[in-house]
């Protein structure tokens, strides 16, 4: 498949689970990837060399997201690196759940900061290239918490539901210079993150979902890459939930 050969894509928290996915998935479709990361640099790294051993091209580039002058500078740098910017995955996010009444100011910052602040860092550095080439696939990575609200998630649901709005408002922004944005909202997707989870919780989640299974990184993948695509040309403004019905 070589949908996106030639153009340049950036995934944020692209070191692992869905980010990963997504990596994978748009370089596999022939796209130059850029893969970000804070933390997890070596599982990055093993990113870009697995779109490497694809035939692809991978480079990392560590920085944190939340930080405004960090998140620009890497994306002077990657523009200069790759020659342009035609498709952003928004994706990198954090979680610091714990029931309202007990959530210290610290687990509430740390969660909007990264989440909602940083989608609005990348989301701008990525903005003013793709306004100047009057092209561009914007995706941020939302989720269904963000639509229905979880209990322990308020700081989680508060950033993810910040996301769909910044989204629609934005997409009305860049239609007129041919540059889509639209959301991804997973919903109970089979990670690292929710594989901690006791077996009770799991199973209690696995019965309310109509397609009676968990999500794979892989699901997502692939409507991100629909929306990377010719074929989303028309599509913007939207959030797509891809949740097996969890969310209906």
């Amino acid at each position: 498949m070589t949908e996106l050969q030639g153009k340049v894509a950036v995934v944020t928290g692209g070191s692992r689970g869905i980010g990963r996915a997504i990596a994978l998935a748009l370089g596999g479709a022939g796209a130059r990837v850029a893969i970000t990361c804070t933390q997890q640099y070596q599982a990055a790294e093993e990113v870009a060399a697995a779109l490497k051993d694809m035939g692809g091209e991978g480079r990392v580039y560590q920085f944190d997201i939340a930080d405004f002058e960090a998140t620009s500078q890497a994306f002077d740098r990657i523009g200069s690196d790759f020659g342009g910017l035609d498709v952003l995955v928004s994706n990198a996010g954090v979680t610091r759940d714990q029931l309202l009444v007990r959530m210290k100011p610290a687990e509430w910052d740390i969660v909007l900061q990264t989440n909602l602040s940083g989608t609005f860092n990348c989301n701008r550095a990525a903005a003013r290239t793709m306004l100047r080439q009057r092209s561009g696939r914007i995706i941020n990575i939302t989720s269904v918490a963000g639509l229905t609200g979880n209990p322990g998630q308020t700081n989680y649901a508060a950033s993810k539901a910040g996301i769909v709005g910044f989204t629609k408002a934005l997409a009305k922004e860049l239609a007129p210079r041919n540059v889509t944005v639209n959301a991804v909202a997973p919903g109970f997707i089979d990670t690292d993150m929710t594989q901690v989870l006791p077996d009770a919780q799991r199973q209690a989640v696995l019965q309310q979902i109509p397609a009676a299974r968990f999500g794979t990184p892989e699901d997502v993948a692939a409507c991100v890459l629909f929306l990377s695509s010719e074929g989303a040309q028309y599509i913007t403004g939207e959030v797509i939930r891809v949740s097996g019905g969890l969310a209906i």
